[in-house]
């Protein structure tokens, strides 16, 4: 209706009276309909009303009206963009001090401090990385939803873009339902997975150039962002190593995990002889502490035991400890 209203004046504003009445019987629209439609022309400042008394509308060009309306938003763009500007100049300053200061200490080094900036800074990498990415990421599944999620997308992503996309877990993510979900369908579109007893800690490797490395003293809040080219590709060596000694997740059922839990407990009992202590062993192996400890338990009781020290010279007795070094390396 507010078309038809603005098309009708802008035809007939040379002509006589503009009044509700005259513009509903030659349109013909309801008489109530053609009011709401002027009240809101005028509003939107497409139409405009004399000074004068009885004088008639007035029809104002459609680009005017939005100039007129768009005006002070541009007063206010300007004015943020003005303040942007101050913002970004009164920082350069500290910006080359950190770019110099920086150099000295190691320019492929930067310490990020929090999960929101490890997080930003990831996601921009990966919207960048062009052939690979290469991850180790320990702790079986204890990975939080809304991390996974992101990450989800995010190799979805890289997947459809044709990045190729690898990933170490412990062993016992194999035992976990949203891991096994969600290996199962990235490993559709492309992406590799495998699983070891052991890891050698949290790693990330874009296309062989930029690795994100955990922090010391951030309780694993923060990252150290490295981008000194033989550093990225040592740490690429090492995954490359573990990659090679490590099981394809690919099956979560079977004998794959049969082997996969037969592992797990003969690498407990290689750690129960070393001497470490359940804490330490649920680290190493990326479990729960509760898992572990029903692990220990089930050893004593196979070995008819009561004590872990007791453990240990019953397996190198039987033999056991020299079969755990034979499997390490599956």
């Amino acid at each position: 209706m507010d078309l038809r209203v603005y098309a009708w004046l802008v035809r007939n504003q040379r002509a006589g009276a503009h009044d509700p009445e005259t513009i509903a019987r030659e349109l013909p629209a309801d008489l109530a309909d053609v009011r709401r439609a002027l009240s809101r022309l005028l509003e939107t400042g497409l139409l405009a009303e004399e000074p004068l008394p009885g004088s008639r509308l007035t029809v104002v060009p459609a680009e005017d009206a939005a100039s007129r309306r768009t005006a002070p938003l541009e007063a206010q763009i300007r004015e943020r963009q003005e303040a942007i500007a101050h913002i970004r100049s009164s920082v350069d300053p500290f910006s080359l001090v950190f770019q110099r200061e920086s150099r000295s200490w190691g320019g492929g080094f930067q310490e990020i401090s929090t999960v929101a900036e490890v997080r930003d800074r990831l996601n921009r990498l990966s919207d960048g990385c062009r052939t690979e990415l290469v991850s180790c990421q320990p702790g079986g599944g204890s990975r939080v939803p809304a991390a996974m999620a992101e990450a989800m997308g995010r190799d979805r992503a890289m997947l459809d873009r044709g990045v190729r996309i690898r990933t170490l877990y412990h062993h016992t993510a194999r035992f976990n339902g949203p891991s096994q979900a969600y290996v199962a369908e990235l490993s559709a579109r492309g992406a590799e997975y495998r699983t070891l007893h052991e890891l050698f800690g949290r790693l990330i490797i874009v296309d062989r150039e930029t690795a994100f490395i955990p922090a010391p003293g951030h309780d694993g809040q923060g990252a150290i962002l490295i981008s000194e080219p033989p550093v990225v590709a040592y740490l690429y060596d090492i995954f490359e190593l573990a990659w090679t000694h490590a099981r394809p997740f690919v099956d979560a059922t079977g004998r794959a995990m049969e082997a996969v839990s037969r592992e797990l407990h003969r690498t407990i009992l290689r750690l129960l002889a070393d001497g470490l202590k359940d804490e330490a062993i649920a680290r190493r192996l990326g479990m729960s502490l509760r898992t572990t400890r029903r692990h220990v338990a089930d050893i004593l009781s196979e070995l008819n035991v009561s004590s872990r020290f007791q453990a240990g010279v019953a397996a190198a007795r039987s033999g056991l400890l020299e079969e755990v070094d034979g499997h390490a390396n599956p």
